[in-house]
């Protein structure tokens, strides 16, 4: 089931209504629950059983850490969890992608191995919810929270719809101690969580399904060797595909879950503004940078033992996390790119300590940082290296006698798109939308609002995933 489904309007209008009945808080959780299971459920229902063995692994695990005397043993319980949630991701997402590789090698050194062909189904949001149970019990091991006070709560953290398949990646102290009291939305919430529900869909449905993807997918999905219009134009539009697609899906969750009561942190602050790499992963996927930099980068390092060890977990950190989106070397190339911008940006920064740019230079800076985020979509976007090289070729004006593949309107339409989406980000980079609404009149949101939501309805999607659905 997809938001941008008209099963998912219909499913989410009846966990509403039950939501605002008078019923006790706690059957109104349980609803929730079932609700979350039914919406999972609807891609392929064994897999909720992945969900009920991560729940009940890291529930007892948590247990086992608060009730355990001795260091040796709050080490087992967490290993317990690290290893059952990292097996299953491992196992699921990486399997095939390991024993590709491992055949590869084999017969590069000469040895005939084939083994049989597993045909191995990636759960949606496998990543998303390994990642929120592994911080419940890396923060309990790590006595930075206590564990939830009952086993409902925290299987209704594990399970709640909004953020189950795509993020944003919780963390159980952001929301399990809203499970402790019952929640309603105000009139006011009401309306806005389904503002930003009509916000998210316009982003998906009208921007990045009907005007950017069409035009990425002429350009890397297509045989033609492109030249450099078509390749800055595809890639162009896969940057804005690519944002309004993830940035959608989190505003129409954080609208959803606001709803229904419930408040989620942002997952982007309008990244397309970012000045510098440090800066655009503050913006970008912001959970997913928070949980990598608590978890992965901190624990080897940081910034706290010299230049070498920094580096060092950076570049482990972006390889790392570029693999986390998808089983593929691009995915990693991808990661390392990031980790290379990083680790330049922190060694220029030493170098330029007393350099303060003028506005200027910011944006000169900021267009900078947008060009060479372009470059690393193209491994992102890119099913194989070859044609990452030959998009990359394209846009540096180095494929000779290429024919043109996109049409004037093609073109036209994303530089507007993609113009429209910079000069926003670039007018709220230091502002909210919760400010900016507040400040703007009624009229003038209702119309925009409705104009949205006419757009939604005209453009007729298809009820295509979102893209972050894969990872």
């Amino acid at each position: 089931m997809v938001f941008n489904s008209l099963t998912f309007i219909v499913f989410f209008a009846c966990v509403l209504a039950l939501h605002s009945l008078p019923l006790p808080w706690t059957l109104k959780k349980v609803n929730l629950l079932l609700a979350s299971y039914l919406f999972y459920s609807a891609w392929n229902p064994p897999f909720v059983i992945l969900l009920w063995v991560s729940t009940v692994v890291d529930w007892y695990a948590a247990q086992g850490l608060v009730k355990a005397q001795r260091q040796a043993t709050r080490h087992a319980w967490m290993l317990l969890s690290v290893v059952a949630n990292l097996g299953m991701l491992g196992y699921f997402k990486y399997g095939q992608f390991l024993l590709d590789n491992f055949t590869a090698l084999a017969h590069a050194a000469g040895i005939a191995y084939q083994p049989a062909h597993h045909d191995i189904v990636l759960p949606v949001g496998i990543s998303f919810y390994t990642f929120a149970t592994m911080s419940y019990t890396l923060d309990v091991y790590l006595r930075r929270a206590a564990p939830a006070q009952n086993l409902l709560d925290y299987a209704l953290f594990v399970t709640f719809f909004p953020h189950l398949v795509a993020g944003p990646i919780m963390r159980p102290t952001e929301l399990v101690p809203q499970f402790a009291t019952p929640r309603r939305a105000s009139a006011a919430q009401l309306r806005y969580g389904l503002a930003l529900m009509t916000l998210g869909l316009f982003n998906k449905v009208v921007l990045a399904d009907s005007f950017l993807g069409p035009v990425a997918e002429r350009v890397y999905d297509g045989a033609h060797v492109p030249g450099a219009l078509d390749a800055w134009g595809a890639t162009l539009a896969f940057s804005g595909q690519i944002f309004c697609d993830f940035a959608g899906y989190s505003t129409t969750a954080i609208g959803a879950a606001l709803c229904l009561g419930f408040a989620m942190p942002d997952n982007f602050r309008f990244p397309y503004a970012a000045i510098g790499f440090s800066d655009f992963w503050r913006r970008w996927h912001i959970t997913l940078s928070s949980w990598l930099r608590d978890y992965l980068y901190i624990p080897l390092g940081g910034n706290r033992h010299g230049p070498r060890r920094t580096y060092a977990a950076l570049m482990t950190t972006m390889l790392l996390g570029g693999l986390w989106h998808g089983a593929n070397w691009t995915f990693v190339a991808w990661g390392g790119l990031h980790g290379t911008y990083l680790a330049a940006e922190r060694a220029l920064r030493g170098r330029l300590r007393d350099y303060h740019p003028g506005p200027a230079a910011l944006v000169a800076l900021g267009l900078l940082t947008y060009a060479l985020v372009n470059v690393t979509w193209v491994f992102f976007r890119a099913k194989t290296f070859a044609k990452a090289w030959v998009v990359l070729r394209g846009m540096f004006g180095a494929n000779a006698g290429a024919r043109p593949i996109l049409s004037t309107f093609n073109l036209l339409a994303v530089a507007l798109i993609i113009g429209g989406i910079l000069i926003t980000h670039w007018l709220m980079r230091a502002r909210t939308l919760e400010s900016v609404i507040a400040r703007t009149p009624a009229t003038a949101v209702a119309l925009l609002w409705g104009l949205m939501a006419f757009a939604i309805v005209a453009a007729q999607g298809d009820g295509s995933a979102f893209i972050y659905f894969q990872f």
